[in-house]
């Protein structure tokens, strides 16, 4: 049975808004930042991913609230937002000084790692123009009332960016209440961004207090213990029955805490090098108690930037469209693994190959 009773997608314009900031991503490929001559431009953002998954992947219609300085590296990246096929109505352009003095678009370097060498990102997204988004800059009771929305996403990662963009997003979310929308949350905690403003003490201030407006909270181990300070018991690391059983034991007292929570999923990863990794990833809702997707050891992985977004999209779309908890992991934990084995921020895989992947397909050539 669904978890929870969804607006029906006729009265609806979108089924999934994402509300959260989308950055330019330099990308040196097989090289290091520190001594790269080239990049390739991709565009991401952990709450903009899951939306664009769902458009592209899984043909759900979608929209991104955000906001750009107005120039051209703010062009380009709307260029790809329409690319990837969001509405992009709701992005807020702000004038641009010429310098970036006040207001300026935010770039994200990332190299991919290989190896013993893990993967590295490093953010420059200070001032930028998502992160001065006030509460009343968008008309959320047209948006969520008037247009219709089935689902709003969005995350640790936009309430980290400025001391206004956790009422940003309260103010998102308590519309979206108002007028039956669903609300998914993904904790996606970067010790980086909070760093410089009161670190682990603040993001659980912060993530504690919206977590009260959240019908899905997604996250991984670290997640619920930086975030909101559930701690899971230290295992061997592998994917083994006791770490399964650990983390089946936080979610029940996470859910003990925050019984407004009706469905809570986490990814289950163990790294053995930057390109093996352990996948896989367990969820709880009252109505079916906990299921596992099914896991993949060994997992050979070209780029892990998205993965845990590709993973909640694919989980979206099974609550949205299909309604049972045990399938929609089956397609989050899929679409989250083929994520993974392509560059960039953003999933380029099809449905059909999600599907594939859920049936057991391997990886012999099609032709």
């Amino acid at each position: 049975m669904p978890p929870f009773d969804l607006r029906p997608a006729e009265q609806c314009r979108y089924d999934l808004v994402s509300l959260g900031e989308v950055m330019l991503r330099l990308d040196p490929g097989e090289a290091r930042v520190r001594t790269a001559r080239t990049f390739r431009t991709w565009e991401g953002g952990g709450e903009y991913n899951v939306a664009r998954g769902l458009r592209r992947c899984f043909g759900l219609r979608t929209a991104i609230v955000t906001a750009l300085a107005d120039n051209e590296v703010g062009r380009l990246i709307e260029d790809l937002i329409l690319q990837g096929g969001l509405d992009t109505s709701f992005i807020r352009w702000m004038p641009y000084d010429g310098v970036g003095r006040a207001v300026r678009n935010g770039l994200n370097f990332t190299e991919r790692g290989f190896g013993l060498r893990g993967a590295v990102g490093t953010s420059d997204r200070g001032h930028t123009a998502s992160g001065q988004l006030h509460p009343d800059d968008v008309d959320w009771d047209h948006l969520f009332g008037d247009l219709g929305v089935r689902w709003l996403h969005t995350g640790g990662i936009y309430a980290a960016l400025s001391e206004t963009t956790p009422d940003t997003i309260e103010a998102a979310m308590t519309a979206a209440r108002r007028h039956g929308t669903i609300i998914s949350y993904d904790l996606n905690y970067r010790p980086s961004l909070w760093q410089a403003i009161g670190g682990q003490t603040r993001a659980q201030d912060v993530n504690r207090r919206l977590a009260r407006h959240v019908d899905v909270m997604i996250g991984n181990e670290e997640d619920f213990t930086a975030s909101l300070g559930f701690a899971v018991p230290d295992t061997d690391g592998s994917l083994s029955v006791l770490k399964v059983a650990n983390f089946q034991r936080m979610i029940e007292d996470v859910t003990k805490e925050y019984d407004t929570f009706r469905v809570v999923a986490t990814t289950l990863r163990t790294v053995h090098t930057a390109t093996i990794n352990d996948w896989g990833a367990i969820a709880w809702s009252a109505g079916t108690g906990f299921v596992e997707a099914t896991h993949r050891p060994g997992l050979e992985i070209m780029d892990r930037v998205g993965g845990g977004d590709s993973f909640a999209s694919g989980l979206i779309y099974g609550l949205l469209e299909l309604g049972d908890l045990a399938t929609a992991m089956e397609y989050g934990a899929a679409h989250g693994a083929l994520a993974m084995t392509t560059p960039g921020d953003t999933s380029m895989a099809s449905r059909r190959e999600v599907e594939a992947l859920i049936r057991g397909a391997g990886a012999r050539v099609q032709r």
